[in-house]
């Protein structure tokens, strides 16, 4: 990796940040793809912080960065210009930084439906979705799905509150989609067990010991589920869909997709042919996690 006066910097920042495999993964496609780029990982704990990382962005000559939680959604705010999926999610995730301007983009939703097609081999098309949580990561499953052209969708949601008022942010781009939504009771069971996939989109197992969103009373035989969260250790809820005889996977696929994607954008035009290489990125990936593992650190 070369480093010299006209190294530029990417980013990725949240809060905590060290568990976060995007500077390895970047790090590495950089360099297959002969880009003088340097990615960090910014620890930004709350919004003052945000305000100022945001700003010291615009006068540095960062390329971009990618955002994690809890920002996702604050950084909307502190954007020039937000794209359209981005809106429709609810959420940033990744920003181009464009002669001082801050340009929003939402790459996740794509970056899921990759992952649904190449670790799970399944197609949205015509299929019912249950969605756990209403956050930004569930934003952008449901873009996606209405990308994908689901049949039907159900959000399960604590706050039913905070779930319609997703739902009202897409009510245009639905095109009459049957959508419901569900507190964690009896009917989100129902919706649970009846869907084709299932995801969860909380983040929920990020912990060691966290247990799954569901019970496993909810999943049932080939079904399939799959978890935004990545560890190097399956989830709860995968070991738990597996057991059942679901399909199931986390998200490394999505992390992988959406981080390529976040590169494709930045690189612009130049390199429309050169997509970034999602198999040196995965394997940067995988590695790193495993050596996570083996040191006994934080997934």
């Amino acid at each position: 990796m070369r480093i010299d006066g006209y190294t530029r910097p990417t980013a990725v920042i949240g809060w905590p940040i060290t568990h976060s495999l995007s500077p390895v993964m970047h790090n590495a496609a950089y360099e297959v793809m002969g880009l003088n780029w340097a990615c960090l990982p910014f620890a930004v704990r709350d919004q003052r912080a945000l305000y100022a990382f945001t700003e010291a962005a615009r006068q540095l000559q960062f390329v971009g960065f990618n955002v994690t939680m809890p920002h996702k959604q604050a950084v909307m705010e502190l954007c020039d210009e937000v794209a359209a999926l981005a809106r429709m999610a609810g959420a940033v995730n990744t920003v181009h930084c464009e002669d001082g301007r801050l340009v929003g983009y939402n790459t996740d939703g794509r970056g899921l439906l990759e992952a649904l097609a190449g670790d799970l081999g399944f197609d949205p098309l015509g299929k019912s979705v249950a969605v756990l949580g209403s956050g930004g990561a569930a934003g952008a499953a449901v873009t996606a799905l209405i990308l994908g052209r689901a049949a039907s969708l159900a959000l399960v949601n604590r706050d039913v509150d905070r779930a319609e008022a997703l739902l009202e942010r897409v009510e245009g781009p639905l095109r009459g989609m049957p959508v419901s939504v569900h507190p964690f009771d009896a009917s989100a069971a129902a919706a649970v067990r009846e869907a084709d996939l299932v995801i969860n989109a909380t983040p929920l197992g990020m912990g060691v010991a966290d247990p799954s969103p569901i019970s496993s009373a909810w999943l049932r035989n080939g079904q399939f589920v799959f978890d935004m969260v990545y560890r190097a250790e399956p989830t709860a809820l995968v070991r738990e869909a597996t057991a059942m005889g679901a399909h199931a996977c986390n998200g490394l696929g999505m992390l992988v997709a959406q981080g390529a994607l976040a590169i494709d954008i930045w690189a612009g035009e130049d390199r429309a042919q050169t997509s970034a290489p999602r198999d040196i990125m995965r394997a940067a990936a995988c590695a790193a996690l495993e050596a996570r593992n083996a040191t006994g650190g934080d997934d």
